[in-house]
């Protein structure tokens, strides 16, 4: 019995499909868990990383449906050309994991398997590596610092006197009439102190400005009172 498909883009077998139906699925998985365990920040999605597992079943299906035909692979662009995602990617480097799940779809549709073997082993282990040793981490602690301060007074100076106890460096960058001019808020981007932590500038700029708000804006989180 002959399981051969034909047409106009050329011959796969049904183990084509297997075979690269089961082998995008094993190294998208690898990359899902490669992102799952890298990722640093709050904003994880479960969703996110089973998406790049399909993305990269369906790019190796859609390559395998184009083939060598050019009119087809038009006719697809045009398809999809229809498509709007209007979720917004919250990391730069999810694009990236976006992208990579794509190649090695594209490398196994067409059954480059080798290459999107190696080419998948070799990012995931670059990407690991960056991860454990920390590659390019900025060792400059830089915060934004917003307080709000009455109106009533020029609470510059006092500030300033705190923000020189627990920064080494800072800069006033905005100041904003807020509440119907009774209050002002001024924002600093600072570089505090080591040994100082963004909660003891909070604590102490909260006793100069009579309980009002003050929030520090940090790389990772926010911390606010």
């Amino acid at each position: 019995m002959d399981f051969t498909f034909q047409d106009l883009s050329g011959t796969f077998s049904v183990a084509d499909i297997a075979i690269a139906m089961s082998l995008s699925f094993v190294l998208s998985a690898m990359i899902g868990w490669i992102y799952r365990a890298t990722h640093r920040n709050v904003s994880y999605s479960q969703s996110y990383v089973q998406t790049l597992v399909i993305l990269g079943m369906l790019i190796s299906l859609i390559m395998l449906v184009v083939g060598s035909n050019i009119a087809r692979a038009f006719a697809l662009v045009g398809a999809l050309s229809v498509v709007r995602f209007r979720n917004a990617i919250k990391e730069t480097r999810d694009v990236g994991f976006i992208f990579l799940v794509m190649g090695v779809g594209m490398a196994v549709g067409t059954r480059f398997y080798l290459l999107a073997i190696v080419a998948a082993v070799a990012v995931s282990l670059i990407i690991v590596i960056m991860h454990r040793f920390n590659w390019f981490q900025l060792n400059t602690r830089r915060q934004v610092v917003k307080v709000q301060v009455p109106s009533d007074d020029d609470y510059t100076l006092v500030i300033q006197d705190v923000l020189i106890q627990h920064t080494d460096e800072f800069e006033l960058v905005s100041m904003e009439s807020i509440r119907g001019g009774a209050l002002l808020e001024l924002m600093y981007t600072v570089k505090i102190k080591k040994g100082h932590e963004p909660a003891d500038v909070i604590t102490a700029l909260r006793e100069r400005n009579h309980g009002q708000p003050v929030t520090v804006l940090t790389g990772y989180d926010q911390t606010d009172l």
